[in-house]
């Protein structure tokens, strides 16, 4: 458990009614933070909510423009301002490159890239001077291990997790040449056997390209230095960090909590 103390810190997490969102929710309020759970999952995303103190619930599509504006007024009307926004809402498509779906990889290239950079938009909208909040603040992009290395059937995943780091770095240059007082830096997470973890396990054997789930867990294992996979609080203590004034000097950067996988 952190000893970061963040008191008096307002924070959004996108993607924060279950799994990593969640524990990180979790790990923020636990710090001392009040936090806004961001989700399309409305009755999860409440019922999580309800287990933070001081903190709440709004329903986002996070590639949609006018949600985000309403998400962050909500949120700045509700904890009172807005210091840490967590852009971790995104999804997973498991394919071979010879499969591409079109389709699928678009709706990557929604959840993951736009919704990342409207986050980032109407975070230093709300965090600049000016802004709603105006006192700035840290915004933590999660981006993957996937970004890192060559892993079979998550090109695509992996090409917009890569496109995550990339705007995380353009981000933090912008926001410091104009003055914004905000930090932007990425987090790549492991393998969490989260659902999204354990689908990808059972998905990438389906393909014939292990054994079976336990086999394609065992191959991320066997490529892992820590030699396990992560965990949710592993994640979750990384993001207190990153929102934290113990990483103000910490800007622009991508933060590898992967146990060695990506080095």
């Amino acid at each position: 458990m952190s000893s970061i103390d963040l008191t008096g810190r307002r924070a959004l997490v996108t993607g924060g009614a279950r799994g990593l969102g969640a524990g990180m929710a979790q790990a923020l309020t636990a710090a001392g933070a009040r936090v806004m759970i961001a989700d399309v999952l409305k009755d999860v995303g409440e019922q999580t909510a309800a287990g933070l103190e001081g903190g709440g619930f709004v329903e986002l599509d996070v590639t949609s423009d006018s949600q985000w504006e309403a998400a962050a007024a909500h949120t700045v009307a509700e904890l009172g301002g807005l210091d840490i926004l967590v852009n971790n809402a995104g999804i997973e498509v498991t394919q071979l490159l010879a499969d591409t779906d079109p389709d699928e990889i678009k709706k990557m290239l929604e959840v993951n890239i736009l919704g990342t950079m409207l986050g980032i938009k109407h975070g230093f909208r709300t965090m600049r001077p000016g802004g709603a909040a105006g006192g700035g603040g840290s915004i933590i992009n999660i981006a993957s291990v996937a970004a890192t290395i060559a892993f079979p059937a998550i090109a695509g995943y992996s090409a917009t997790k890569s496109g995550v780091d990339r705007l995380t770095r353009v981000a933090a240059m912008e926001a410091g040449k104009l003055g914004y007082g905000v930090r932007v830096n990425c987090l790549y997470p492991g393998l969490v056997a989260t659902d999204m973890g354990v689908k990808l396990a059972v998905e990438t054997a389906g393909l014939g390209l292990f054994e079976s789930p336990d086999a394609a867990v065992g191959a991320v294992i066997e490529l892992t230095p820590s030699g396990r996979l992560g965990e949710v609080s592993d994640m979750a203590d990384a993001v207190v960090f990153l929102a934290s004034d113990a990483s103000r000097f910490v800007n622009g950067a991508g933060l590898p909590v992967d146990g060695g996988m990506g080095m």
